[in-house]
């Protein structure tokens, strides 16, 4: 299937239609951003103004750059190395490195898309040429143009704004949005990588499930944001590999502990072997139910 396909429809031109007034000050997407600003500082969301240069500097990264590969992706990758070689102490492979790379902006970059349309039921569309990312300091700056939205959103009369009649619909934008802004990465990442079609899309439905959840348990929404995503990514639904794939293991109390299995394998384990993701399958239940229960800080 080739990479156009993959992304999903272009997102239509945005049209004036009857009734409809300006953009207000602050895009739609604003209170949202803030929201996961303020639960997690680690991502930091910027939206220059219309005429406002796109943020400079050694430190940001135009995405579209970075998706064409050349030498922003050779620089990022080059970061990422001498990052992981501080870290762990040991040089990783090249192949783990663009994983680790790939997995660094992709983690937040879904989260730009999957947190309005949870907490707002907006979905903006974000090709790479609308986002900048700075690789040091968990910032991204974003310029949103079209989003998706209800009948009944009060931004639904703004210029950019296109209406879906019902939350499958909605549900359908956000994977399209996410499809549309990661296929020319993987497509620029997946040789670095040494994957291809299913890992690649796998591991976007990590990226999508993994992010979102970790950022309802911060909200207080752990299981709002479970049911979300199980809706979302039921399986099935082209490009995406598999589904979120929610599954409950017991504690020795009987008591429900959530857990699911990566399509993808991020390669951490090849650094750090006795250590590998919770959400491994490489990680037995047993392992995963002793992790779930351990206290804070163990």
């Amino acid at each position: 299937m080739p990479a156009s396909a993959l992304a999903g429809p272009a997102a239509p031109r945005a049209t004036a239609r009857p009734g409809t007034v300006p953009e207000p000050a602050g895009s739609p997407m604003a209170e949202a951003y803030a929201r996961l600003a303020a639960v997690h500082p680690g991502l930091r969301v910027t939206e220059p103004a219309p005429g406002e240069p796109d943020p400079s500097g050694v430190d940001w990264i135009p995405v579209e750059q970075l998706a064409s590969g050349g030498p922003a992706l050779d620089s990022f990758l080059a970061f990422v190395d001498a990052r992981s070689q501080r870290d762990y102490g040991r040089r990783a492979r090249p192949d783990v490195v663009a994983t680790f790379a790939l997995h660094r902006y992709a983690w937040s970059a879904c989260l730009l898309i999957t947190v309005p349309w949870f907490l707002a039921r907006r979905v903006p569309r974000l090709p790479v040429s609308a986002v900048a990312y700075h690789r040091t300091e968990g910032r991204i700056a974003v310029r949103t143009g079209t989003f998706a939205c209800l009948p009944d959103d009060p931004a639904a009369t703004l210029p950019t704004a296109r209406v879906v009649p019902d939350e499958e619909a909605l549900r359908t934008e956000v994977r399209a949005a996410v499809a549309e802004h990661l296929t020319p990465l993987l497509a620029a990442f997946g040789p670095r990588m040494r994957r291809r079609g299913r890992a690649l899309w796998g591991m976007a439905t990590d990226e999508i499930t993994e992010g979102l959840w970790y950022i309802g348990h911060l909200l207080g929404e752990e299981q709002r944001s479970r049911a979300e995503l199980a809706r979302l990514l039921p399986g099935g639904t082209a490009p995406y590999a598999s589904g979120a794939a929610f599954r409950e293991l017991a504690d020795a109390g009987g008591r429900a502990l959530t857990t699911r299995n990566r399509a993808s394998c991020c390669l951490y384990y090849t650094l750090r072997p006795e250590d590998t993701c919770a959400t491994c399958p490489r990680t037995c239940d047993t392992d995963r139910v002793a992790r779930l229960t351990a206290p804070a800080g163990h």
